[in-house]
């Protein structure tokens, strides 16, 4: 696995780009280049469990590792949802588990620079490398509107 790192500057505070990134009704906005009609399953609680499901019902099952509103989000995943079943024992699970994904927010230059670490399988890396880019200028332009 290999931590890959996207950034990005918006014309925003930290407090609306932190709404967007997790808010139930941005959540599936931006995240609609990954996965049309995805969506997240949790109170985002440091703690609470994620379910990041598809339009299918499929995807992630993660734990949020630390919150601090407005700075800091840190997810680890635990395994995958596959037809309706949580598994850690399917080859494409074993391959995601332990695999985090970090959200910081700062302020700079009258606005927000939003830095993400994720850890992505070589299999993933040249979709995210596209994906990831999109899905940020989503970020950007909804925290600017």
């Amino acid at each position: 696995m290999e931590k890959m790192h996207y950034t990005v500057h918006i014309n925003a505070t930290p407090h609306i780009v932190w709404d967007v990134l997790w808010d139930e009704d941005s959540y599936p906005l931006w995240t609609a280049p990954f996965s049309e009609g995805s969506r997240a399953e949790t109170d985002w609680k440091k703690g609470s469990r994620v379910l990041f499901l598809n339009k299918n019902d499929e995807g992630m099952v993660a734990e949020i590792v630390d919150n601090i509103p407005e700075k800091f989000m840190s997810i680890r995943h635990l395994g995958m949802i596959l037809n309706g079943q949580e598994t850690v024992t399917d080859e494409k699970a074993k391959d995601w588990v332990g695999a985090m994904e970090n959200y910081e927010l700062k302020e700079e230059d009258g606005g927000t620079r939003l830095n993400i670490s994720v850890d992505i399988t070589d299999e993933y890396k040249d979709y995210f490398e596209k994906v990831w880019p999109q899905a940020l200028a989503v970020v950007k332009s909804l925290s600017e509107e």
